[in-house]
This record gives structure tokens, C-alpha cells and sequence, in this order.
């Protein structure tokens, strides 16, 4: 496991690769889920949603002054962060993204494994400056819904508007699903986000399965994409 140190501010902050090596064999947040089987790891979707893991992505909580942290985000990323509350910014593959959660908050999603080196170099760059930056990508997961019917199953399944006029592109709102809570993201025109507690993952995807039965939903992990 990779350890960096950075003295700021007067402390010693230290830094750890939370990815395993390659000897321990990660397991998804979904990995009950698809033990029994409600997971499928080959494709093969013909219904009208589709449910994809996204495990193992890197999740970063920053804090701190706008104007400080999206200088550097835009440094190191390449990304701005958003220009208003509840927005959402996405880079031209998908892959990264910078969300609005409070006036001094952000969640950044990147690849897998580029969360380390990412947090190293933001922390370099902001140097003495009020900030904290929190690695939580142990604790939650993203799912993603597409297809002609992803609206209406989330219509079941959130209390917010789900709509073009409540949820266009571009927009991330922390809503109630089921009876838990999640983080909803419309990163693009054709599918939708939700950023889960990874202990809440299983109970999320089976919600999925039973609510979108009628649409023929199915789940499958990132290897059937």
C-alpha cells in the first residue's frame, strides 16, 4: 500500500493508496448480489433498463474556497467545478466528473486507481490554502440506468422530479430511494447516476430488480458493457 506524507497548515497529513494489491481480490459492493445470481456478467440486455455496476471508482470529498479548489481541479482534472449549486460536470469520455453537494463541497468520481496520485497532486498544488480532501471511494458506488424506461422506474423508486425540468442534464441531487438515500446524477441525455452507500448496494439493486420487473430490467456488471 502506497503512503504519502504533506506538512500544511502546521499538521502532517498522511495519504494512503486504498486500492489492494493485486493478491487480494477486490470485491464489488454488488458481490452478494451476484453470488446469487441477480448480478449477470454476460451480456446480452434486451429489455427496456439496464442496470450497470460501476465498482471501484475513485471518490474524493473536497472542501474548502471555490475559487481555490477550481483552480487546481481545473490544474490537475482539466474540469471546472460547477458554476451553481446542485450542478454537475463531466469531461468529454464521461469518466470524470466534479459534482456540487454544498456551498463548500464537491465529490470528484475518477477511474479506478487514479484517485491516489489525483489527491497527491491537488494537495501539492493547494498547498498551504484552508482545504480537506477525503478519499470515500470504499464507501459508496455508482450505478448506472439507461434505456426507454430508466425514467419511469425511477419514478417508482425517488421522491424527486425526475423530469427534464427537474432533472435536466448537468444536475446532481441527493433524494430519497426506496428507504434509503442516494445520490442522483443526469450526467448525460440517455441515462441517469446513482451514487450509493456501498452498504445500502445490494438493497438498492434488489429494489431495482423488483420495481422494474415489468420492464424486463437487468443488471450486469462492467465486464458485460
Amino acid at each position: 500500500m502506497s503512503e504519502a506524507h504533506f506538512e500544511a497548515n502546521g499538521g502532517n497529513v498522511a495519504v494512503f493508496d486504498t486500492h489492494p494489491s493485486e493478491v487480494i481480490a477486490a470485491e464489488s459492493p454488488l458481490h452478494w448480489s451476484r453470488e446469487r445470481g441477480l448480478v449477470d456478467d454476460v451480456a446480452g440486455h434486451d429489455g427496456d433498463v439496464k442496470v450497470v455496476e460501476r465498482p471501484f471508482l475513485g471518490h474524493l470529498i473536497l472542501r474548502g474556497g471555490a475559487i481555490t479548489l477550481d483552480e487546481a481541479v481545473r490544474a490537475e482534472l482539466g474540469i471546472s467545478l460547477p458554476g451553481k449549486p446542485l450542478g454537475l460536470n463531466v469531461d468529454a469520455d464521461g469518466s470524470r466528473s466534479v459534482q456540487w453537494l454544498s456551498p463548500d463541497e464537491w465529490l470528484v468520481i475518477v477511474p479506478g486507481g487514479e484517485e491516489f496520485e489525483l489527491e497527491n497532486r491537488l494537495r501539492e498544488h493547494l498547498g498551504d490554502a484552508h482545504f480537506a480532501i477525503v478519499n470515500v471511494s470504499g464507501g459508496q458506488t455508482l450505478v448506472e440506468l439507461s434505456g426507454d424506461k430508466a425514467r419511469e422506474l425511477l419514478m417508482k423508486s425517488v421522491t424527486y422530479d425526475v423530469h427534464s425540468h427537474g432533472l435536466p442534464v448537468g444536475k446532481a441531487v441527493g433524494t430519497v430511494f426506496a428507504k434509503t438515500s442516494v445520490v442522483l446524477r443526469r450526467p448525460n441525455e440517455t441515462g441517469f447516476e446513482l451514487v450509493i452507500r456501498r452498504s445500502f448496494a445490494d438493497y438498492c439493486v434488489r429494489w431495482l430488480l423488483d420495481a422494474g420487473r415489468e420492464y424486463g430490467l437487468r443488471v450486469e456488471s462492467p465486464s458485460s458493457r
